[in-house]
């Protein structure tokens, strides 16, 4: 059977930094509260010409330069997101008009937060099955346009931008313990306490109960963190690198120390992007790679939680 890979990726952020002594002046809050309880001291604004589908075009355009393709290329678009106003034209469509690309396939996945690692595996699937031969893969959320900025607990959290992939049909990367490609990834659900994370309303608007979503995160999802290393033949120890969804740096680094990746780089771009939902994985992860802090070739664990309390995770080698 044909496997799959990833063979570029990409990122990209608005220009505009917001500081926590930016925040200061706007809710109740200071650069040693938001540091000491979410590990954030910058993230990235976009305005209001920025849509979400331009930020995943930006993303798009560079994963597909690193790979050496044309946008025609591509025959399948995939757009993690949950924060695209319109229903129609999909951020996907808008992507591939944007990039000017032949007559791929398109379709938004909304999975919150776990999102790209959510159509990373679609499109793992979609190729094995022989329905498409390169995708490009996207995660782009625009969170500053649903944050309440008068809730210092949440408007701290959330930033925005784009992480790309360039996922491609590769006979010799089938499902296999410690294969070459993406392995075979585990996701699932918590349904009954999906209202822990919220975007909804008219206007809509993020809200979150935190304190439930880091008990879930630091002692529900280190088992099953190693048991997507167990599926790919990968021992934790053996990982070079982990990517978490960034939510919070009190979530990342306890969960990446239970899964028991000792020797791995663990990604804290949180730090200085914030929460970017379904952007936050490959944003992480291209940044990694465009600095060379993981080897081509080497397995990574990627692993998104979130919004639904859902979870997928899959350990891919490196591009």
């Amino acid at each position: 059977m044909t496997g799959s890979r990833v063979v570029a990726l990409g990122h990209y952020q608005p220009a505009k930094v917001l500081t926590n002594d930016d925040l200061a002046a706007l809710v109740d809050t200071s650069d040693e509260w938001i540091t000491s309880r979410v590990g954030i001291k910058t993230r990235h604004v976009g305005g209001p010409d920025e849509p979400v589908d331009e930020l995943a075009a930006h993303a798009g355009a560079k994963a597909l330069a690193a790979a050496g393709l044309q946008p025609s290329d591509i025959d399948l678009v995939l757009v993690a997101t949950s924060t695209a106003i319109d229903r129609s034209p999909s951020m996907s469509a808008r992507v591939a008009a944007r990039l000017s690309m032949g007559s791929p396939a398109v379709m938004d996945i909304n999975v919150v937060c776990s999102g790209f690692t959510h159509a990373l595996a679609v499109a793992d699937h979609t190729i094995r099955a022989g329905a498409a031969t390169r995708a490009l893969v996207i995660g782009a959320d625009k969170m500053a346009d649903i944050a309440d900025w008068t809730d210092r607990t949440t408007c701290v959290l959330l930033g925005d931008g784009a992480g790309a992939a360039v996922v491609t049909a590769d006979p010799s990367a089938p499902y296999a313990p410690g294969g070459p490609g993406i392995g075979p990834v585990l996701w699932g659900s918590v349904p009954e306490m999906g209202n822990a994370v919220r975007i909804e309303g008219t206007p809509p608007r993020f809200a979150q109960e935190g304190q439930s979503v880091y008990r879930w995160a630091t002692t529900q999802l280190p088992p099953i963190a190693r048991k997507v290393c167990e599926k790919a033949g990968v021992a934790p120890e053996d990982l070079a690198a982990v990517v978490l969804h960034q939510a919070n740096l009190r979530i990342i680094e306890p969960v990446a120390r239970k899964i028991g990746a000792v020797n791995a780089v663990i990604a804290r771009d949180v730090v200085d992007s914030g929460n970017t939902s379904a952007a936050s994985i490959p944003m992480a992860l291209s940044k990694l790679v465009e600095r060379g802090e993981v080897a081509s070739g080497a397995p990574v664990l990627l692993f998104g939680f979130g919004g639904n309390l859902s979870y997928a995770g899959q350990v891919i080698r490196c591009p």
